[in-house]
């Protein structure tokens, strides 16, 4: 009889974790599509007369991407009046160099300098090829932007307009540029659904949730509060825990109006799957816990726990509210994509439709691949995580 009635309850239980999740999730949709609509894209009149300061501009690149020159063009073409770009480059021989060099010629009144032969303080590949340019940059503010980053003209000004006197870091909403395929498509409705929604609402509550495509800091406060970059190359994730270190001495961290526009030349379904599960290692070393709802907030999973739930108490048919749940989901991902893209489609809705069902049916092969092998590949060097996200390098094998 005990089993009996410990059953009932965790059954009581489940069904109302349901309820009470989904309840949460589309209240998450509504809070994230109402700050897209207010917040995203948006040039305000004061912008243009706020008070600017010099920035940094650091630039970790290796290897040359399709679109490489394009991108890097971009940051000379900003809207802002005082600024230096410092491309670092770990080796001399890296076709990059003449990219740059290229890219520079062709605005020559722009500050700007290559930097080479990175300085190894970590495991981090990516904090190594920035030292050199962390050591010599001249201004306080530094936007560290990815190789595989477009900006917009306003970008700049909206990111030190958004660094008042209670912010040391501005970031930005990971999104993608428009490129052709298929692939392509798949990729910037996962960024202009799910983890735009997710990043936003973690943002309004406060919650740290970045990534370091985007990001302007204050150096005063941030050798402050870190002792300086190299010791951040502990961690793969070091965009997270600038963020943490930041907010642990009482820092805010603000969300630019201005997405991170990602533009690699180089895209595939493959690819986008070992970069998730990637993602997921780390937020698997860094916060298990969350990771262990993370499933549950995704649309399937979320609808089928749904379905069981209103069935339990209100006796209503799985299958009906199953399937008007995808529907609404549905509907909810594609208004928000639609105010992410500022009312401007690329793709047309066949595609969406497509590849959003493609993306949501993917997700639980990336968590699986991410509990099957815990090692991390990134930049021809593999890394185990440890506990609260520190890196090793794991030897190759020969």
């Amino acid at each position: 009889m005990s089993l009996w009635w410990l059953s009932l309850y965790i059954v009581e239980a489940l069904c109302a974790f349901g309820v009470v999740l989904n309840a949460v999730l589309y209240l998450m949709h509504v809070m994230s599509y109402l700050y897209a609509k207010i917040h995203m894209n948006r040039k305000p009149p004061e912008l243009m007369k706020a008070e600017l300061q010099g920035v940094s501009i650091l630039k970790p690149l290796k290897g040359v991407d399709p679109n490489l020159e394009e991108n890097l063009e971009s940051y000379f073409e900003v809207d802002y009046p005082e600024y230096e770009i410092i491309f670092c480059i770990q080796d001399e021989d890296d076709p990059a160099n003449e990219v740059c060099k290229r890219v520079m010629a062709k605005h020559p009144t722009i500050p700007a300098q290559i930097v080479g032969g990175g300085k190894k303080v970590g495991c981090n590949p990516k904090v190594n090829n920035l030292m050199q340019g962390y050591n010599i940059m001249k201004y306080n503010l530094f936007w560290i932007c990815d190789a595989g980053i477009r900006v917009l003209p306003m970008t700049l000004r909206d990111h030190v307009h958004k660094m008042t006197d209670k912010v040391a870091l501005v970031h930005a909403v990971p999104y993608t540029a428009h490129r052709k395929g298929f692939s392509s498509a798949v990729e910037k409705i996962y960024f202009g659904t799910q983890h735009a929604r997710v990043y936003i609402n973690a943002h309004m509550a406060g919650i740290i949730c970045m990534t370091g495509m985007s990001t302007l800091i204050r150096r005063d406060v941030f050798d402050k509060c870190t002792g300086g970059l190299g010791n951040l190359s502990q961690y793969i994730a070091e965009d997270y825990f600038m963020a943490k270190c930041l907010s642990d001495n009482g820092w805010k961290c603000a969300l630019s109006s201005y997405p991170a526009l990602q533009n690699s030349g180089n895209y595939s379904v493959r690819g986008f799957v070992k970069r998730m599960a990637r993602w997921t290692k780390l937020r698997i070393a860094m916060v298990p816990f969350a990771v262990l709802l993370e499933p549950f907030s995704e649309c399937f999973l979320a609808g089928l726990l749904l379905a069981m739930s209103l069935h339990h108490f209100l006796s209503w048919n799985m299958l009906v509210v199953f399937l008007y749940h995808v529907l609404g989901w549905f509907i909810a991902d594609y208004m928000f994509f639609r105010a992410l893209e500022n009312g401007h489609l690329q793709i047309s809705k066949r595609d969406f439709l497509v590849a959003w069902f493609i993306r949501e049916t993917l997700t639980p092969y990336v968590i699986f691949s991410a509990l099957w092998d815990p090692t991390i590949t990134w930049q021809n060097s593999r890394y185990r995580l440890r506990c609260g996200g520190r890196a090793e390098e794991v030897p190759s094998i020969v």
